[in-house]
């Protein structure tokens, strides 16, 4: 048995991560901003963070935040597991890091050359978006008349669980370095994510397909957030909105 430390364990990810660690026998902390007894903020460091990381194995790193701040609670999180003799960090990232210049994916990237340079041993895996992910978006646009698309952009959402059953596979491991991207079985048009959220939920809606502009735009359209030859993903879209009605989940 080992102790592994889950950065964002109460997340979309993180929880899932630290279940199916748990269930192996592992010992699992839960590292988030407000769950004792490790209520950290990693931006900040600092002495929770210190006794967080004291005696640990493993650290797997899935907190994150689209508003600012992974790079630098990265560095404090790294420090840190330096300090207190880590064996292995273990970091989720996204597929096209490298290809799309999207601010949130900049700072992945970045991270992920932190992690690559922290002289700890490690592991980095790429996933495709999530199904959870795509969900909140369309539920967001869908809160209009009118649904627009930007036009021509493919994606190929991955189930959540099989991302956090190949973190926790990762995690019990040997450091591997960066491992095969993990994308979602289909490569789909955001078009056609759109219409099957909207019958699955029940909702009339216009959709419309803009073109939009710019790199970032160009990236998306061109598939560089795509990994066709990974689809390893074995649960569809489909399949992930008939568990959400099913559920009685709220779109």
């Amino acid at each position: 048995m080992t102790t592994i430390l889950v950065t964002g364990g109460t997340g979309t990810l993180g929880r899932l991560v630290t279940e199916r660690l748990r269930s192996g026998g592992h010992e699992v902390r839960v590292l988030s901003r407000h769950t004792q007894p490790y209520a950290v903020d990693l931006r900040k460091g600092g002495a929770g963070l210190d006794a967080a990381v004291a005696g640990v194995d493993t650290v797997v790193h899935c907190a994150t935040s689209t508003n600012g701040g992974d790079e630098k609670a990265a560095g404090q999180l790294i420090a840190a597991a330096r300090k207190a003799g880590v064996r292995h960090l273990v970091y989720i990232s996204i597929v096209g890091v490298d290809r799309v210049p999207l601010g949130y994916y900049k700072a992945k990237l970045a991270v992920e050359r932190m992690v690559e340079e922290s002289g700890l041993e490690w592991t980095v895996l790429r996933a495709t978006q999530f199904h959870d992910l795509v969900v909140k978006v369309l539920g967001a646009m869908a809160r209009v008349p009118v649904v627009l698309i930007p036009s021509g952009v493919p994606d190929q959402p991955v189930e959540v669980a099989e991302v956090a059953d190949r973190l926790a596979e990762l995690a019990v491991a040997a450091p591997a370095g960066r491992v095969d991207d993990m994308g979602g079985p289909e490569v789909r048009s955001f078009d056609s994510l759109a219409r099957a959220y909207l019958e699955a939920t029940g909702r009339k809606r216009l959709v419309l397909n803009v073109p939009l502009w710019g790199k970032a735009y160009r990236a998306f359209r061109s598939g560089g957030h795509l990994a066709p030859e990974r689809a390893v993903g074995k649960g569809t879209f489909e399949e992930y909105l008939g568990r959400r009605a099913g559920g009685g989940r709220g779109a």
